[in-house]
């Protein structure tokens, strides 16, 4: 399990996520509990294409902060392993 840390910013259209330690992780819902599902779903997605293309996950930062962020906390991605099948 990696533990990143995720921030919240409210605007008036609505919550900017990102994972402040997970560059290019980022989104946007109209609520928090959505923001919190997407930036979680955004998240295992971004992991997966990192291994996908044999690169490695960053490095969880609990010290990365963000001084705009209205609210921070963390973030967990729980990786599983699934064979692949290797074609004849």
């Amino acid at each position: 399990m990696f533990i990143y840390k995720a921030m919240y910013k409210y605007l008036d259209e609505g919550v900017h996520a990102e994972v402040l330690d997970f560059p290019g992780t980022i989104t946007f819902g109209n609520s928090l509990i959505e923001a919190r599902q997407l930036l979680s779903s955004a998240l295992a997605d971004m992991a997966e294409t990192n291994l996908i293309q044999g690169e490695t996950l960053p490095q969880p930062n609990p010290s990365c902060t963000d001084s705009e962020a209205d609210l921070e906390e963390p973030i967990y991605l729980l990786l599983t392993a699934t064979p692949r099948i290797q074609q004849a």
